[in-house]
């Protein structure tokens, strides 16, 4: 197989006219320079480094409440919901959200899973037939862990979560946990944890900061997620000059899964440079998980994203990366490209 067109390769997204070569395995083998007189844009798929689509039964529920009543455990609106829900209602629901989410370039999503050893089952019964790579971080139990692909904490002011990090440890999978959503008071419990990433970080002290720095915990960012529930945007900026950024959209309740909408809410509130973004939203997202893809290179598997071009809103672009993070979207998606 061969893709035409402007390709964003490498780490840099350097912008290159020619071709990406797909060998039989579904790999990368080659990147040609050439005239080959297409307008479209070939990039990494997405990684969604933090969802929880199990939310999809309750799209825009919940308005006008707190961040605690919208989804603190056990009673937030949300477990409520999760709750009064058929297996067969919630696992429809994530089917639709995985089906946008391949439609609108991603390739997998790292999800924070409700629901123990069942809901990581009913996560794997709705991608099964969804060309994403759904990420089990399973919830509420050590055996969610060995069912699902690691463990993720709500936050360390909600339990002790000592026991689960032994296990990920034994069982060499990752740990991720919320912290300093709400306030800034869990920021330390959770690094006394030793993570392998943080979720959130909207109120870092900076002291906080320097220990995420010294330690290179790697961070997942919400921007929109943070902005709805009211706790405040991150300190993007700060975070970025510290440890590597990774980009999520967090519950399905309350946003869209597009990393589209993402990476460009996060280009206009922010500083950060548009290819920094673009780092967040594919590689940075795929090394959390450890996947071999995220980016445009030999050896690496063809998870790739195709715009066209010409279309309205992108023709004309004189900056392929700017408009790919400040400006694209589903409507200009050609193809998604899921091999390997």
């Amino acid at each position: 197989m061969e893709l035409t067109g402007t390709i964003l390769r490498g780490r840099e997204f350097e912008p290159i006219e020619g071709r990406v070569v797909i060998d039989d395995e579904g790999r990368i083998a080659a990147i040609e320079e050439a005239a080959v007189g297409r307008s479209a844009i070939v990039l990494p798929a997405f990684v969604n480094a933090h969802t929880h689509v199990g939310d999809s039964i309750a799209k825009e529920a919940g308005r006008g409440l707190s961040l605690e009543e919208l989804v603190a455990p056990p009673d937030g609106l949300k477990h409520r919901l999760l709750r009064e829900a058929s297996r067969e209602e919630k696992v429809a629901a994530m089917v639709r959200s995985l089906q946008f989410m391949h439609r609108s370039g991603t390739a997998a999503c790292l999800d924070f899973r409700e629901g123990g050893v069942e809901g990581v089952r009913a996560l794997e019964a709705a991608a099964a037939d969804v060309e994403v790579d759904a990420i089990a971080f399973g919830r509420e139990s050590i055996d969610a862990i060995e069912a699902g692909d690691g463990f993720g904490a709500s936050g360390a002011n909600d339990a002790d979560f000592e026991r689960e990090r032994t296990a990920t440890r034994e069982a060499g999978k990752p740990f991720g946990i919320h912290a300093g959503e709400v306030d800034e008071t869990d920021i330390d419990p959770a690094m006394d944890l030793d993570p392998d990433f943080l979720v959130h970080m909207v109120h870092p002290e900076p002291v906080h900061l320097d220990r995420v720095a010294d330690c290179d915990v790697p961070t997942v960012v919400c921007p929109r997620s943070n902005l709805v529930t009211g706790v405040g945007l991150p300190p993007v900026e700060k975070l970025h000059e510290r440890t590597t950024l990774a980009l999520g959209t967090d519950n399905v309740m309350l946003n869209s899964p597009s990393m589209f909408r993402e990476m460009e809410f996060l280009a206009k509130f922010s500083d950060l440079p548009a290819d920094d973004i673009l780092r967040m939203a594919t590689v940075n997202g795929a090394e959390l998980a450890g996947l071999e893809y995220g980016v445009v290179e030999p050896g690496r598997k063809a998870r790739l994203l195709v715009l066209d071009g010409e279309t309205d809103n992108l023709v004309d672009a004189r900056d392929p990366v700017r408009a790919v993070v400040r400006r694209a979207g589903v409507d200009d998606v050609c193809d998604v490209i899921v091999e390997g």
